[in-house]
């Protein structure tokens, strides 16, 4: 049985945010249009004033497994003003779906 938990993002985390990122751009066969770099994914969400938020999804192993945990999907986020709306959040959810995730990430969100 797989354990996932739910939990901000660290700066580590970026090399396993980046191949998702990878992964999805090469099913989707537009590896070509990824420009951003880790460095950038750790400069621009992890500075004194962050461009980005993210949570990841984390796998966990089972009671007698021996792996370790192993990131299988992110929420990254920001904070967004609308002169028609306010206040908004935009939220790149990639990997999330397939493990039907969102209900959780919109509580963890709920909660910022």
């Amino acid at each position: 049985m797989v354990f996932v938990q739910i939990r901000e993002a660290k700066e580590g985390d970026c090399g396993h945010i980046m191949r998702l990122i990878r992964e999805l751009a090469e099913f989707e066969k537009l590896s070509d249009q990824v420009k951003i770099r880790e460095e950038d994914l750790r400069a621009d969400g992890f500075g004194e004033n962050p461009f980005y938020h993210c949570l990841v999804a984390e796998s966990l192993p089972g009671p007698g497994e021996s792996q370790g945990p192993c990131v299988v999907g992110y929420g990254l986020y920001y904070f967004i003003y609308s002169t028609w709306k306010g206040r908004n959040v935009y939220l790149e959810a990639e990997g999330w779906h397939s493990f039907r995730f969102e209900g959780e990430v919109m509580r963890k969100l709920a909660g910022k």
